[in-house]
């Protein structure tokens, strides 16, 4: 058996957090606290969606000291991916994309708070294939980590022993760490850069899940105005049980349904009201970005 060198093994994840200290930056985000943002090429950074307001002014703190105004490119809530510009053109080094992952593979989720680098060590703690958000967005592979990380390294890079990407770290239900990995960053900040954001489908009703007997689905409970399902004639109350002839147990299953590719889409939605079935066509619009 070999023996473990343990300052061997220290060293090793100390460069790690110090070759990611030069590409993370930090900002102050509409919560009052601090999030991370790195350096992922062409002066352009990337953060959590959910950490940036977008009608507020954003000052990114960066690796030099220099804190300057930041413009939003644009983001996207169903992947969870902001893409940020400093008005100062940085030239930072990016990173390079992380080999495979496997379970209880050893990483470094790292972040930035001002002027302080932050390093945390985990492992990986699932792996699985592609899934979808709570929003709907199409997440390349599902990485959960086994991490203590606090709210500031939201939005940071989580690296594999070598140093590569392996994505950015997100908070999840009950505040689970998650990794976006990195070809879904690559994917849809290619997408921000061109559009601002990603489409998504739109039904334009606010959706409760209900369950009575043999019912399940989705009832409506508001509508906007100028939105395709009151267009339809679609009321307040109706309740959608099927989306072209599959069932709908639940807002989820519904949401789940409006990606990027139902934008346009003709679809049939199977509805009760007042008891009775009956099946509306209606063409999925473009969701608003507020």
């Amino acid at each position: 058996m070999t023996r473990f060198d343990l300052a061997a093994f220290s060293n090793a994840v100390a460069d790690i957090a110090g070759q990611a200290a030069p590409v993370t930056a930090s900002f102050l985000t509409h919560h009052g606290r601090t999030a991370t943002a790195f350096h992922w090429g062409e002066g352009l950074y990337v953060a959590a969606e959910e950490s940036v307001e977008p009608d507020e002014e954003l000052q990114l703190a960066l690796p030099s000291g220099e804190t300057v105004k930041t413009e939003l490119i644009g983001r996207d809530p169903s992947t969870g991916i902001a893409l940020l510009k400093p008005s100062t053109a940085t030239r930072g080094t990016s990173f390079k994309k992380a080999g495979p992952v496997r379970l209880g593979d050893v990483v470094v989720a790292a972040g930035r708070d001002g002027a302080s680098p932050l390093a945390v060590l985990g492992t990986v703690g699932e792996v699985g294939p592609m899934w979808r958000s709570r929003r709907g967005g199409s997440i390349d592979r599902r990485i959960n980590l086994a991490v203590m990380a606090g709210g500031r390294f939201e939005g940071g890079p989580v690296l594999d022993a070598s140093g590569g990407l392996v994505g950015m770290l997100l908070f999840g239900p009950r505040r689970r760490a998650l990794v976006i990995p990195y070809e879904t960053i690559e994917r849809t900040v290619a997408t921000l850069r061109e559009k601002g954001h990603v489409l998504r489908g739109y039904l334009g009703a606010s959706l409760h899940p209900i369950r009575h007997g043999q019912v399940q689905g989705a009832m409506v409970m508001g509508l906007d105005d100028d939105g395709p399902a009151k267009a339809v004639g679609i009321a307040l109350g109706d309740i959608v049980t099927a989306w072209n002839g599959e069932p709908v147990r639940g807002p989820r299953e519904l949401i789940l349904r409006l990606g990027p590719d139902s934008a346009g889409a003709a679809v049939t939605l199977r509805i009760l009201r007042g008891g009775e079935a009956r099946d509306v066509a209606i063409t999925i619009g473009e969701k608003p970005l507020n």
